[in-house]
């Protein structure tokens, strides 16, 4: 493939602005389109829905017949245009429709193919195929490709007729050598009237062409444009690709396309679930998931899973786990809900099988059950935000789409915009367009991974095979891509909607109790959201904040599962001090009154509670107490533990901060009676702590205070000592 092939063919598969009136104009009533495809086809879907999108009329030649060669190709069309030898009326145009799509209207088509004035047209290459000896018996042109392609041409019924009217040869011989022949014969050259489309006005061939063709942008609409010649061709064809290549002229489906909405007018064959009444009538679909490795956020991945906007007794499961780190979040996910899905099935790491086998296991699931119509591949790592995912995709109707997913501030995602010649990555042009949302659409493309959609019927027919993840060296999940496109099977993404995003899996460790509480840093928005309280937003807003005391403010900043996890992790350490100045086990810090605790350093989450205190803390310091700045260092961070036959209270005391930070990490009333904060000076009290609420106040001078005695249970609070 040649180096910027990938690039092209994605970014005139963007979208296809048409010129005003394009769509509206008459379908020219003496123009036909012949095509032979044997197969139904995703190309050949392809090619109808760009000629439905331009008002073509096309006949497909041969359909259902067993594929024997090309002169499969010149015999069908030979018969086809009997009918028609006497027509010099009528214009029929012949296209390979497994790699072409159509750029422009009939109107358009017919125009230049009278100004080429000739009777037959046929595309021109720059390549001499299919046999390099007839170079030298080919014309010399003065601009333009000099040698014919067969793959598209056009002309006069009767012309035509007489193109392939002494065709007498086997099926199995070569349509271009044939054509080749005829046009290398002056005599028959010329009464037939041949000529080549030699500066592609009408035919775009691809092969050794790339480079001549971009797509032009002008004032709300595009065209691809052969810069070699400046000329606006009508048919596009991919020809000379490798089954590999072929699959990227997806992209090159014209378009209507609005910028406003990323709405796309020549949609066909959309599946709706919206009149669907009965879960019984639901396609059925088989889930496969897969953890293959130390994945954070497994509890939250399972949640989603039985979150999906889908009737789960229209849901198979089928989990492989090859982390023994993740068996309590498989067991406890099956344990509560297993039970609701129409069918469950565990693969664990005991059983050893390799990532392969897994997943094509998952696949015969879906195959060999003739109701399953589904099945939908997702991989741990996945955060699936969009509960109605698994709809969206069975509506876009694809044999086989994803949902684009991203990994966040990246350009990382779960699809290629092209390949490389050696079938790994190569970025195209339009890829962060699409990353990014700033182009939307639904994207035929060479490689997807971590999450899609495939259709049963597909697994049935095109993919039959038993070893679909497997071919050569390559990985499960550029092995199965590679066998999709070597069987002509399109991939899509589709971008229409926000569907979430992949988690980094870097630095993921598995020696704490609670190891998310570690993934601040990796995964920001998912610790965010599964241990900062959702009523921060509002207090940083300067909205949800309460004023208690003087100077004293109260707001919302942990989830109850952060105030559980830090609080068993703490536990899990179990190193509590004994209140003792003497076993203050700190760095570089000193309570004024010691107590019952645990330091941040002391279980190695220092860096993570300062970038937690400058994340969603100082902002709101920064809010409360206008001019003042903090960079939220600190010398003491530590859970305190408060029991009524341990340390029940604290003796009044200023504490060694500009201002502290106190948060209620269990309920009161609920886990333990008693305790709070009161502060001397201003004879004010706070008495009953919210769970996951911080207490800010100023540290050293003003707010001299004292810990109220716990009289029942047991009582854990986050504190920090902040300095500028």
């Amino acid at each position: 493939m040649a180096a910027g092939l990938c690039p092209l063919l994605l970014l005139l598969g963007l979208l296809h602005y048409l010129a005003p009136g394009a769509r509206g104009n008459h379908t020219e009533d003496n123009l036909l389109i012949l095509t032979v495809a044997t197969e139904d086809t995703d190309g050949l879907r392809r090619f109808q829905r760009s000629a439905q999108c331009f008002n073509y009329k096309v006949k497909v030649l041969g359909l259902d017949e067993e594929w024997k060669g090309e002169g499969q190709k010149v015999r069908l069309l030979k018969s086809a245009i009997e009918q028609y030898a006497s027509r010099e009326d009528l214009i029929i145009l012949y296209a390979d429709s497994y790699d072409a799509i159509f750029a422009s209207g009939p109107a358009e088509l017919v125009k230049k193919f009278k100004q080429a004035k000739s009777k037959v047209v046929f595309s021109a290459e720059a390549v001499v195929y299919p046999d390099r000896r007839l170079e030298t018996k080919y014309p010399n042109v003065q601009e333009g490709k000099r040698f014919l392609g067969s793959q598209a041409f056009i002309g006069t019924a009767s012309h035509l007729h007489k193109l392939v009217a002494d065709w007498e040869e086997s099926d199995e011989a070569s349509s271009q050598l044939f054509y080749t022949n005829i046009f290398l014969d002056p005599v028959k050259r010329e009464k037939i009237n041949i000529t080549l489309d030699h500066r592609c006005r009408i035919f775009q061939n691809l092969l050794g062409s790339v480079g001549d063709v971009v797509l032009k942008f002008e004032n709300g609409r595009v065209r691809a444009r052969n810069l070699a010649h400046n000329t606006l061709p009508v048919l596009i064809n991919g020809n000379g690709l490798t089954e590999l290549q072929l699959n990227y002229l997806g992209n090159y489906i014209p378009r209507v396309w609005t910028f406003e909405t990323g709405c796309t007018v020549c949609d066909e064959g959309l599946r709706s679930l919206q009149s669907i009444k009965e879960e019984e009538s639901f396609p059925l679909v088989v889930i496969g998931v897969f953890i293959e490795q130390p994945t954070p956020f497994a509890s939250e991945f399972f949640k989603r899973l039985y979150n999906l906007q889908y009737p789960r007794t229209r849901l198979q499961l089928y989990i492989v786990n090859h982390e023994n780190h993740h068996e309590k979040h498989v067991s406890a996910f099956l344990q509560n809900h297993g039970a609701e899905y129409s069918a469950v099935k565990v693969v664990g790491q005991e059983e050893s099988v390799s990532l392969a086998d897994a997943r094509n296991h998952g696949i015969d699931i879906c195959r060999q059950n003739p109701e399953c119509e589904y099945y939908f591949s997702v991989d741990v790592q996945v955060v699936l935000k969009n509960a109605s995912v698994l709809r969206s995709l069975i509506e876009q109707n694809k044999s086989i789409i994803a949902p684009m997913v991203e990994r966040l501030d990246t350009f990382w995602s779960n699809f290629w915009g092209a390949l490389n010649t050696d079938g790994y990555y190569a970025r195209s042009e339009d890829y962060i367009d699409i990353v990014q949302r700033r182009r939307i659409g639904v994207w035929n493309v060479p490689y997807i991974s971590d999450v899609y959609l495939v259709k049963g019927s597909v697994l049935r027919t095109k993919l039959r095979q038993e070893d679909v993840y497997r071919s050569g060296d390559l990985d499960p999940d550029m092995a199965f891509c590679d066998n999709a496109r070597k069987q002509g099977v399109f991939m899509f993404v589709t971008n229409r909607q926000n569907f979430g995003h992949i988690l980094s899996l870097e630095n993921y460790l598995t020696t704490h109790l609670h190891n998310d509480l570690w993934q601040i840093f990796q995964n920001t928005e998912d610790w965010k959201d599964k241990y900062i309280h959702p009523n921060h937003s509002l207090a940083l807003k300067g909205k949800s904040i309460d004023t208690p005391c003087p100077d004293v403010y109260w707001f919302p900043l942990f989830t109850d599962k952060a105030c559980d996890d830090l609080v068993e992790e703490m536990n899990h350490f179990g190193k509590w001090s004994s209140g003792d100045k003497t076993d203050q086990r700190i760095q570089g810090g000193y309570e004024n009154v010691p107590t019952i605790d645990i330091h941040m350093n002391q279980v190695g989450y220092e860096k993570e509670w300062q970038k937690l205190l400058l994340d969603f803390v100082a902002p709101i310091t920064e809010k409360m107490y206008p001019g003042y700045y903090t960079r939220v260092v600190f010398d003491l961070a530590f859970v305190v533990r408060y029991k009524p036959d341990e340390q029940p209270s604290l003796m009044p005391h200023h504490d060694a901060s500009t201002f502290t930070i106190n948060v209620a990490l269990n309920h009161v009333g609920l886990d333990y009676e008693g305790g709070g904060c009161n502060f001397l000076r201003y004879n004010c009290s706070v008495t009953a702590p919210r769970k996951g609420w911080a207490l800010m106040h100023p540290g050293r001078l003003t707010h001299y205070h004292e810990g109220l005695p716990t009289t029942k249970g047991v009582r854990y609070i986050a504190v920090t000592f902040i300095d500028p």
